[in-house]
Order: C-alpha cells, then structure tokens, then sequence
C-alpha cells in the first residue's frame, strides 16, 4: 500500500496534476465518469479537476466554493500555470455537470479496492463484516430541497430545514464506506431497513451483517440468509426471550426456532414463498459489566450457529465493535461536516453526499497505510490528525523536490502518530457545559419578521 501511494505521488509530480492525485487517479475519475467525461474536456475545470476540487471542498474546514477556487488558483500559481478567475461560477457550472452514477461508483470502488488491500489478520475469522448503520442530513431551505426532501411534519412552513435520510453500509476492517442510499426521511419505504433492503444485491455470499435492533426483523434476516450472508443483531425488546426453551449451547446460549409471519406489503408473493417457513436462530445474552453503561444486559441474534467456531463471546465482542460505525458517522457528520449540506438543489445534495463519502474513503486509505507501516491497528489511528496532517502534507508532497520516499515515509510516521487513546470504558454526562446565545426561535417564516422590523 505505502508503494502505490509512493508511485501515484510520483505520477502525480510527473504530470502536474492536483494535489489530491495520488490519492484518487485521474484514470479512476475518468472511468467512473465513462462518456460524460467527454463533456467538459479542455476547460480548467477538467472532470479530473473538478471532482478533486469537489473533494477538497468537502475535506476543508471552511467548505465555501470561494476558498476552494483560491485553492486552485494557488495550486496553478505554484506549477507555473495561467491564472484562473477567482469567481466560483465556472467551479459550480462543472460541479453541476458530475453525474450522480459516477460519484456513488468512485465511493464503492475506492472502499471496496481498499478493503482488498487489507491484511488477513484485519478480518473476522476470515471474513468480511459489514456494518450498516443509518443517519440524518439537513440541507439548505431551498423550494427544490423541499421538494424532494421536506422538512418535518411537525416544523412550521418556513421554519424548518431540508431532511433526508442516509444509510451506509462501512467495512469493519478498513472503516471504509462499501454502499450508501439517500431518501425522504418520511414516508413508505423510507425506513433504514427498508433502504438496506435495496442494497442487498451487493452482499456476497460469506459476508456478515453487524446491525443494531432495527433490522433484526424476520425477513431482514431471512433474505440475508437467502443470499448466503449471515447477520449478527441485536434481538428487539419486543421479542420474548427465554433461555430454558430451545437447544442449549451454553450458559445463555441456545438456538430457536422463529416461524415465518405473515407476508408484509411491501413483499411479493414469489418473493415470500421462496422464503423457509421458519428460521433457527442463535441467542446468545450479553451481560455489560462495565461501571456506567448504561444497558446492563441485551441479547443478540445471530445465524452463526456454530458454537465452536463462533464462542459466545467473540460473538459479544464483535457486537460490541458495532459502535465504530456510530464513530465513523460520527466522522462524516461532526468532522466532515456532513450533518448539513450546502447545496440548493437535490442533485447537487446527492453529489454533495457522494463526494463527502469519496474524501472519507481518501482518508481512510490514509490511515490505512499508515496502520501497515506502523503497524497498528486501522481505528487506532485518529481520523481527524489524518485529515490535519494530508492538508498540510500532500500541496508539499506535489511541489516539493525532494525525496519522494522520505516525504512519503515522513508523511504516514506523522499519521500513526496521532493514537486515539484507549478509553473501551469511557462514559460521560449527557449533558453539555456551553450554552447556546440567548437568541429565540424562528417559529414563522423570516419574511414575516422582516415586515415587522420594516
């Protein structure tokens, strides 16, 4: 991994590309964009140009088009090159022209390439887990926005912003994003399992799902189990639970049977006939011991039936390595800023959704070839001193003369530097010390207080 990077830093010198290069070739943007690459070829604003510049947008601090044209328009000063305008209108004009198609299938190629890069011994008994997780994003309070994604039923016209809901599908070895959906945040069809649902087809058989309780429904599990994946979840509090009935395992540990329901609405008759008429499961109770947490006993629900090859308590400890995609989120909305978007129409949001996802998997490769050199693990390494460090590294990685083997040895010894501390047992108040400014809320549409103050 350090060797490619070291090489696509090379290329990158060699042929003056933007700084975001190695990380992302401009023969990878190219492919993924196909025949649309075509569209807007000798501009400054190439397609390799313009998705970098995308990237980097979501990646900065200041996320505003102005300072990611003044980026450029440094970058070009540096190499030599003609000015460009420092206006944003030729930037959001070939911003715009980004297929959506492109931009989720740069997401899913970088994560899974990075995925396959990892180390056996970064798996889980071998295999691939995948951990799904859903989340919010707010957006500007646009008419198009509102459109597509409205605000809550419960927020008054005017008042409320944009919402849409987002569901990622993350690699627990790497913590790369695989998969991603974006939909209304109400209505039909719009839930996280629901979403999931969609993107069942590119599960491969062996894989393994790591969710929380709202996707331990029978027919999640089942047509998981259909396709060869299995599921580890934990159980719904509405299921009862008794550990004197079924075949014992161990102490809290046996397998059920759960008979097949009805078929739900949204399920076919084909589809719910294919499925088997009941399902055998494996429990297995978690007792937390540790002082401040607060659940103090759960179940989880797994089809890995095999005690021997899967003890109980790997099975907890995986589960409990479900909080990281909660961390990664955590990454992509506090971090990354993704929590609200800055885009006015529904395009731009999705492709602004995109390229937030592609600028987290450029940093996780990052902080992946960093864990190979250290070596360490992958999530031991802080995400946010990675995106500290590349800003400050990769302008100098592509101007500067020296050594590109010292500059790139140098660049992932100061990655692995930044160790997330080892706190597994870590609790806080759920209560925040800084009050917000005394301000009241807006509970009628800005143009009302306008005319008053007028």
């Amino acid at each position: 991994m350090f060797a490619s990077f070291r090489d696509a830093v090379a290329t990158a010198r060699r042929d003056g590309d933007f700084y975001f290069a190695p990380l992302l070739s401009e023969q990878t943007i190219l492919a993924a964009l196909g025949e649309a690459s075509s569209l807007w070829q000798g501009w400054i604003y190439t397609p390799a140009v313009t998705v970098w510049m995308f990237v980097s947008q979501c990646l900065s601090a200041d996320h505003s088009c102005r300072d990611t044209v003044a980026r450029l328009a440094a970058w070009r000063a540096a190499q030599g090159k003609p000015r460009c305008s420092s206006q944003t209108g030729g930037y959001c004009i070939a911003r715009d022209q980004l297929p959506e198609a492109a931009c989720r299938k740069l997401v899913c190629q970088t994560g899974r390439e990075l995925e396959a890069e990892a180390p056996p011994e970064w798996l889980w008994h071998g295999r691939h887990v995948r951990v799904v997780d859903g989340s919010t994003i707010r957006m500007p309070d646009t008419p198009e926005n509102q459109a597509e994604y409205p605000q809550q039923t419960n927020q008054a016209p005017g008042c409320g912003f944009p919402i849409a809901r987002v569901l990622v599908v993350f690699s627990l070895a790497v913590g790369a994003v695989l998969e991603m959906a974006i939909s209304k945040y109400q209505g039909k069809q719009t839930g996280e399992n629901s979403l999931f649902r969609e993107l069942h087809e590119t599960l491969a058989s062996g894989d393994v799902v790591l969710a929380d309780r709202y996707f331990s429904g029978w027919f999640d599990i089942a047509l998981l189990r259909l396709r060869g994946v299995d599921s580890v979840v934990r159980k719904h509090q509405l299921r009862a639970t008794d550990f004197r009935t079924g075949r014992r395992l161990g102490k809290d540990d046996h397998l059920v049977c759960w008979p097949k329901p009805q078929r739900p609405a949204w399920m076919s008759p084909e589809e719910y006939a294919a499925l088997p008429d009941e399902l055998t499961l494996r429990e297995v109770r978690i007792e937390v011991q540790q002082r401040g947490f607060r659940t103090k006993s759960l179940v989880v629900v797994t089809t890995l039936l095999d005690a021997q090859e899967y003890p109980a308590r790997e099975i907890a400890d995986l589960y409990r390595r479900r909080w990281q995609a909660e961390l990664c989120l955590r990454s992509l909305k506090t971090v990354l800023q993704m929590d609200h978007l800055r885009c006015h129409t529904p395009h731009r949001v999705r492709n602004e959704f995109y390229l937030h996802l592609l600028g987290y998997n450029l940093i996780r490769k990052a902080l992946a070839m960093a864990a190979l050199e250290a070596p360490t693990d992958p999530y031991a390494v802080s995400f946010q001193g990675a995106l500290q460090t590349l800003d400050r590294f990769l302008p100098w990685l592509a101007a500067s003369n020296g050594d590109i083997t010292t500059l790139c040895k140098t660049l992932a010894a100061c990655l692995a530097e930044h160790v997330v501390g080892n706190r597994p047992d870590r609790y806080e108040p759920r209560l925040v010390k800084r009050r917000p400014k005394p301000y009241k809320l807006l509970q009628q549409p800005r143009a009302n207080y306008k005319t008053r103050i007028r």
